[in-house]
């Protein structure tokens, strides 16, 4: 038994020396099963400890990445020590249900937690703000536009009634571009939409959200508290105003709003039958003196009369299709991906050997 309760006995000191797991549910309930399972007498120590540790009990799991006493409970529950049934049933959820609903650029922590951070055009900080995983964080991901981005980002908080906040920071997407995606996410927040749509405020290239209800719109606006921090990035400043707000959660919402999209999904399948191109077929090779993109255009009847050449697949397969060399949307599709594929072995170094056409 000696190395199990080593372990339980490290878990049991790294809780007791954390201050966050004080006044946490786990903790408690972790120290109340253990000091009545068969394990009091050679954990009598770290539990006295762990018990004048303990302050008052202030919030249920805080969905921390690493809990030391779910840790502690678990291997003694998986080692028959305590009874069946008891352990931490509290788990991190990459994914509940339909949550997070849209794909992002984002990483989720925990479900049942009452805040995210929007980095704006700070990508790089998604990561590191996950890293510092300060409790209270349900989602963190970057906004790079004013219209579709927005849309996502509400998607996805509203389908998760826990988060109460958004904290937006980072570094705003430069106004040269066109799109100022943080100051149309606080306007969104100050002055809605119109009927139309638009942001009323917003001052970017075109900031309306044009696919996502109303009702919806409304239901995000009322369901989260905005705190504009734009332009910090300091990942432990951001923690630590995830920790301050998610100290004074008002509690989830009872109720998620229909969201449905509009648009079909349809499920990609591959080609069944393969139809000749009537403007003829491409080969395609690669110069590697040159650093050149070969293609050989030939008619149907096998007779070559065109050769075009470039650096790069966009500018062959636009050249081809501004020459009409190519007339078919499957066989565009097609020499994107055979010139993609063959300007990556010319960059690398490798050997492209074209594949080929699906159905042939």
């Amino acid at each position: 038994m000696g190395r199990d309760v080593d372990q339980i006995t490290q878990a049991i000191e790294a809780a007791t020396a954390a201050d966050k797991c004080h006044t946490c549910a786990c903790f408690h309930d972790a120290v109340d099963s253990l000091v009545t399972s068969e394990l009091i007498a050679p954990l009598a120590k770290p539990l006295k400890e762990a018990r004048l540790a303990l302050g008052a009990r202030e919030s249920e799991c805080k969905g921390c990445d690493v809990c030391w006493p779910a840790d502690a409970l678990n291997i003694a529950a998986e080692l028959g020590h305590l009874p069946a049934g008891v352990g931490c049933k509290m788990v991190v959820v990459e994914r509940r249900g339909a949550w997070p609903r849209l794909p992002g650029h984002y990483r989720v922590l925990r479900y049942a937690a009452p805040v995210a951070v929007c980095t704006l055009h700070s990508r790089t900080l998604v990561d590191k703000i996950a890293a510092a995983a300060p409790p209270g964080l349900a989602i963190v991901g970057s906004l790079q536009t004013e219209n579709l981005g927005i849309e996502h980002l509400i998607e996805n908080v509203v389908a998760n009634p826990h988060i109460r906040f958004l904290l937006v920071c980072g570094a705003d997407t430069a106004a040269a571009v066109g799109h100022m995606p943080g100051q149309a996410l606080v306007a969104l927040e100050q002055q809605g939409v119109n009927a139309g749509g638009r942001i009323r405020g917003a001052r970017g290239t075109r900031p309306v959200l044009s696919n996502i209800e109303r009702t919806v719109v409304n239901h995000f606006r009322e369901q989260i508290e905005m705190v504009d921090q734009r332009g910090a990035t300091a990942p432990g400043e951001i923690a630590a105003a995830v920790s301050d707000l998610a100290a004074r959660n008002p509690g989830s919402l009872a109720t998620v709003p229909p969201l449905q999209r509009n648009a079909r999904t349809v499920i990609a399948e591959p080609p069944c039958e393969l139809v000749l191109d009537p403007a003829g077929y491409v080969v395609i090779y690669t110069d590697a003196n040159r650093r050149q993109l070969i293609a050989e255009h030939y008619k149907t009847n096998g007779v070559l009369d065109a050769v075009i050449e470039g650096s790069n697949a966009v500018e062959v397969m636009a050249t081809l299709l501004r020459e009409r060399l190519v007339s078919r949307l499957d066989h565009t599709a097609y020499l994107s991906r055979e010139l993609t594929r063959a300007e990556h072995a010319l960059r690398k170094g490798g050997l492209y050997v074209q594949d080929r056409a699906p159905g042939a």
